[in-house]
């Protein structure tokens, strides 16, 4: 229960618990799942199937589709030196796949080669101007430099030509969170959770808008769910503890930020929501 006296430092503690929240998804990534190309398929990168398409090329060693295909497969399977060589491979038996020079681009932009991955992107999109999943990962490539300008540009020309695109809606609001435009922000979230329900990244990222627009039960129901979706997403139990620590429910918030400490031990926000606890502070 919040004082009348303690209004003010209330108000002040949630900002900054806001504040936090969205630093703490400023500094995380995405990675390469269903809102950065193609979806995540753990069973593509088993050594089952790798063997399997190495098979295929073996009896068909001309054959640029195979070796695409088996490069995505150690994409999946972490090995991106291997898979970037199959793409080289398949690029120089077919060097008009725009599909394998974005494939390409999403493994340099995981091995930190963002040149090389915009170079790839451009590539495939002047093959195919209109491909989306090189316009969406070029303009998460933008995003992660800074250059919210061009990414904008390549998320509205994908959502131009096809409105049911969950990925430039997600990431849009990403950039408009950054911007601390949350009511955009929340608008775009809102449409890529009615286009795919079942990812959890949009979720999250409402949650967090929620929290900076001083609404912890919606940011709460959000968390929820985005937990029920992925429960070892430490960002989202950080979030969900401070929601729960602004309605006052310090016990929870606790177990919240403890889940997220193990998940990720250099959870800054749940680091600091305990050690609030610990002080005594109230939400």
């Amino acid at each position: 229960m919040i004082d009348r006296q303690d209004n003010r430092k209330f108000s002040k503690m949630r900002a900054g618990l806001a504040l936090a929240a969205l630093l703490v998804l400023a500094g995380c990534q995405t990675g390469a799942g269903v809102y950065d190309g193609v979806p995540v398929d753990p069973a593509a990168g088993s050594s089952e199937n790798i063997d399997s398409l190495s098979a295929v090329i073996e009896a068909n060693p001309r054959d640029a589709s195979a070796y695409t295909t088996r490069g995505v497969a150690y994409g999946q399977a972490g090995k991106l030196d291997e898979a970037v060589a199959d793409f080289n491979a398949a690029l120089t038996l077919d060097p008009t796949s725009y599909q394998t020079y974005a494939n390409r681009a999403l493994v340099y932009r995981r091995l930190n080669q963002t040149d090389a991955a915009l170079a790839d992107y451009n590539r495939a999109l002047n093959l195919k101007p209109d491909y989306e999943i090189a316009l969406v990962g070029r303009g998460n490539t933008y995003r992660s430099l800074g250059q919210n300008g061009p990414a904008l540009a390549d998320f509205n020309r994908v959502i131009s030509q096809n409105s049911s695109n969950a990925r430039a809606f997600y990431n849009r609001g990403l950039i408009y969170q950054a911007q601390t435009q949350h009511l955009r922000a929340i608008e775009d979230f809102a449409t890529a959770i009615g286009l795919n329900p079942n990812a959890s990244e949009p979720y999250v990222a409402r949650g967090i808008s929620y929290l900076a627009v001083n609404d912890s039960a919606a940011a709460l129901d959000d968390l929820t769910v985005a937990l029920n979706l992925d429960k070892n997403s430490a960002v989202a139990w950080a979030n969900r503890g401070v929601a729960l620590e602004l309605q006052g429910k310090i016990p929870d918030a606790r177990r919240n930020y403890q889940k997220a400490m193990v998940l990720d031990p250099r959870n800054d926000l749940a680091r600091e929501g305990l050690s609030r606890i610990d002080r005594g502070g109230k939400a």
